[in-house]
């Protein structure tokens, strides 16, 4: 099936660069591509892809860089971040340029494929994409929610558990499918570090985080996001 939507590669190795591409456009990709940092924000100004696969160590400019700049020349598309393992994956949410979401090098191409599936879903192909809710939007791409004149920045990972509550309101989501979902099949993470999250998450979006309004602990199974 045509998915008629655009993605940039930006990957100075060429033989990664070349898998990608490839197997992207088997599955109805439009791909568009480049190696170097400078040319990348030219192409990605021009041709408005919806989905933008950046590497971090790029030659002339940084991935931080490129994102920081597209994202100050009012790109608001998604940007995701491929990074080697090595690195401190963290940082990236430390820094504040505005990257969408990531995936860490080496990455199983059937993973990423899936990866880009779920934005398409539930956010290339959402009219709506800024969801509100209470007296706040959300801004799924550029993990961020706007209450009144207030930006407040969400992680990366706040962002991920964010939107699939937005996308699954007022149903019971298990621990395991909210893990499965944010970190992916393969992640050793235990429910303390989701339970840790949603903690942090909570403190961005409700009045009162100990009594919350929206997103609600169901006992024994895992939690609700109440918007009725």
């Amino acid at each position: 099936m045509q998915k008629e939507i655009k993605v940039a590669i930006v990957e100075d190795d060429e033989n990664l660069r070349f898998l990608v591409s490839s197997r992207l456009e088997k599955e109805g990709y439009k791909v568009l591509e480049t190696a170097n940092g400078n040319e990348a924000v030219d192409m990605i100004l021009s041709e408005q892809p919806e989905i933008v696969l950046l590497d971090w160590m790029l030659p002339e400019k940084e991935g931080s860089e490129v994102c920081t700049l597209l994202r100050e020349k009012g790109f608001e598309k998604i940007i995701i971040m491929m990074t080697a393992k090595s690195q401190d994956v963290d940082k990236i949410d430390a820094f504040n340029f505005g990257v969408s979401d990531y995936v860490t090098k080496p990455f199983n191409m059937e993973v990423l494929v899936a990866m880009l599936d779920s934005k398409v879903k539930y956010v290339v192909h959402d009219k709506d994409e800024n969801k509100r809710f209470g007296d706040m939007e959300h801004h799924p791409n550029t993990h961020s929610l706007l209450k009144g004149n207030k930006k407040i920045e969400l992680t990366i990972l706040e962002n991920r558990i964010l939107l699939y509550f937005l996308n699954h309101k007022n149903t019971v989501i298990s621990r395991d499918d909210l893990m499965m979902e944010v970190w992916g099949y393969n992640s050793d993470v235990n429910t303390r570090t989701l339970d840790m999250h949603i903690v942090r998450l909570r403190k961005k979006i409700e009045r009162n985080p100990d009594r919350p309004d929206f997103l609600q602990t169901v006992r024994g199974i895992g939690y609700r996001f109440n918007d009725e």
